[in-house]
C-alpha cells in the first residue's frame, strides 16, 4: 500500500515533510470516516469518467467549494466512495490553507485525514513526484466562494484564479475538472449582499486571518429545523476528463490564458453533461466571476 504524507511546512524553502502517517493511523481514517458521512449526508459512490494514467501527477479542480468542501474531504480523504478501486496507483491529496495548520487539534484531525497546505511549495512537491500518481485537489474557488455557497448556487470563483494552470503547466501535471453536484445543499447561509455590514465584516476577517467565515446552519442531531450538521442531501461527485498539459518550465501568459480558456471549456462540459441527472433545470448554467 503506498504511504502518503500528512503535511508540508508552510514555509515555502523547506519541502520537507512533517509528519508520516502510518498505515494504523490510515487504516482507523478509511473505515470510521466513511460510517460517519453516510449518516450526517448521503455522499454518492465517485463517477468517473474516464480512466487516469497513474504515471502522470494531476491536478482535480474541485468546483464549487461549498461552505466546509464536504464532498472534497468525503471523496478524497477517505474510502466513502471508492477512490482507490476506481483510481488505483492513485493517491489523493486534499490542499487546505495553511491556517488551520495552525489550530491545535484540529490541525490533528485534519493531518489524519491526509490533507495538505495549500502553500505553492506544498503543491510543487507533489506535482513534482517523478513516478507520478499523486493527485493535487484543490477547491479553485477558495475561501470567497465560501461566502456565497448557498442551495442553488452555481456561481464559481474561476476566471480570475490561474495559479493552479501555472504550476500545472511547469511541471507537467494534467489538469481535471471536477464538479460536485449537491455541495451547496448541505448548508443554509445567512444573507450577505455585496456592501452589507456582515459581508463587510466577513471580508475585513477574511483579508485579515486568510479564512472565510461563512455564517451557516443546517439540521441538529435529533431535529431538522436548526443545528451546525449537513442537511441530508446527496453529493454525486463527477471526475471529469483530463485536459492534457505539456510541461512548460516558464510559461507566458498566452500559454496559460490558453490553458484556462480549456480548463473552463472543461468544466462547462462536466456540468452540462450531467446536470439533468441530478435536478438541475436545463436552463441552469455556471456562471464564472
Amino acid at each position: 500500500m503506498k504511504s502518503r504524507f500528512l503535511l508540508f511546512r508552510p514555509k515555502a524553502d523547506d519541502l520537507m515533510p512533517w509528519i508520516f502517517q502510518d498505515e494504523m493511523v490510515k487504516a482507523l481514517c478509511s473505515i470510521k470516516c466513511p460510517m460517519l458521512l453516510v449518516v450526517w449526508f448521503g455522499l454518492r459512490p465517485l463517477i468517473k469518467t474516464v480512466d487516469l494514467d497513474p504515471g502522470s501527477n494531476y491536478i482535480f479542480g474541485f468546483h464549487p467549494h461549498g461552505v466546509l468542501v464536504a464532498g472534497g474531504f468525503g471523496n478524497f480523504c477517505t474510502e466513502a466512495s471508492g477512490f482507490t478501486s476506481l483510481f488505483p496507483g492513485m493517491t489523493p491529496y486534499l490542499l487546505m490553507l495553511p491556517f488551520w495548520f495552525r489550530v491545535p487539534f484540529f490541525r490533528d484531525y485534519i493531518m489524519c485525514g491526509g490533507l495538505v497546505s495549500s502553500e505553492k511549495a506544498s503543491l510543487s512537491y507533489l506535482l513534482s513526484a517523478p513516478r507520478g500518481g499523486n493527485v493535487a485537489v484543490v477547491a479553485i474557488g477558495g475561501a470567497p466562494e465560501a461566502l456565497d455557497a448557498r442551495p442553488g448556487a452555481l456561481t464559481l470563483q474561476v476566471l480570475h484564479r490561474k495559479g493552479f494552470i501555472k504550476l500545472a503547466l511547469k511541471h507537467g501535471a494534467q489538469l481535471v475538472p471536477v464538479f460536485s453536484f449537491g455541495e451547496n445543499e448541505l448548508f443554509d447561509q445567512m444573507t450577505n449582499p455585496a456592501g452589507s455590514p456582515l459581508r463587510w465584516l466577513q471580508d475585513h476577517l477574511q483579508r485579515l486571518m486568510g479564512v472565510a467565515l461563512p455564517m451557516f446552519t443546517g439540521r441538529g442531531v435529533f431535529q431538522y429545523s436548526f443545528g451546525l450538521l449537513p442537511y441530508r442531501e446527496p453529493i454525486h461527485t463527477v471526475v471529469g476528463r483530463p485536459i492534457p498539459v505539456v510541461q512548460t518550465p516558464s510559461p507566458t501568459k498566452d500559454d496559460i490564458d490558453c490553458l484556462h480558456s480549456l480548463y473552463l471549456e472543461g468544466l462547462t462540459t462536466v456540468f452540462e453533461d450531467n446536470k439533468d441527472n441530478y435536478g438541475i433545470a436545463p436552463d441552469k448554467h455556471l456562471h464564472f466571476i
